[in-house]
């Protein structure tokens, strides 16, 4: 019995200086959808502060307008492409940091 024991003690102290050993991870944690959709948003402002008044703003503007709309009703998914769609109407690439 004895032995037994010592043999699972000596595995738990191996996992741990193994899991230690390891350390933090250094992938970036996953964002969530609202937050994707907040990014997108804040980018598209900067965009649309640099941009003169054209009927390209104006449409992106409203695009904008409708997807904070569905980031809000918990469309985040729809809100993420209107979002992106806005954007490229601007010659922008999307940052897609979350994917």
């Amino acid at each position: 019995m004895q032995r037994g024991l010592n043999g699972w003690t000596g595995a738990l102290l191996g996992m741990s200086l193994a899991v230690t050993a390891i350390g933090p991870s250094e992938a970036k944690a996953a964002i969530t959808r609202s937050e994707h959709c907040d990014r997108l948003s804040h980018q598209l402002d900067e965009v649309i502060q640099t941009k003169a008044e054209t009927a390209e703003v104006a449409e992106a503007t409203t695009l904008q307008k409708t997807a904070i709309r569905f980031c809000a009703e918990r469309k985040q998914a729809q809100g993420i492409r209107t979002l992106a769609n806005a954007l490229e109407l601007l010659g922008v690439t999307p940052d897609d940091e979350a994917e």
